[in-house]
């Protein structure tokens, strides 16, 4: 795990969070707070399916911990649209 600090991984899931609202065309109902939300969970998400892919995820950098994060939200993002798309 990379010793960011809370700022600098809050600073990551915005970025992170803001990219996959853009690429999922969310961005528009999204605020900078949901963005950074969207990025965190990301990342959880995003870790834990690499995790289950054999890839190591705790040596990658922070370029591999960005694109985790993204990855993550955008599978986030897609599931929720999924279901709210339902209603």
């Amino acid at each position: 795990m990379l010793g960011l600090g809370i700022l600098g991984w809050i600073v990551i899931g915005g970025l992170a969070g803001w990219i996959g609202s853009k690429i999922m065309n969310t961005d528009a109902s999204m605020g900078i707070a949901l963005n950074i939300v969207v990025g965190i969970i990301g990342g959880l998400i995003g870790g834990f399916l690499l995790k289950l892919f054999g890839v190591d995820v705790n040596g990658g950098g922070l370029i591999f911990s960005f694109f985790t994060c993204l990855l993550g939200a955008a599978i986030l993002l897609f599931l929720v649209k999924a279901v709210i798309g339902r209603r």
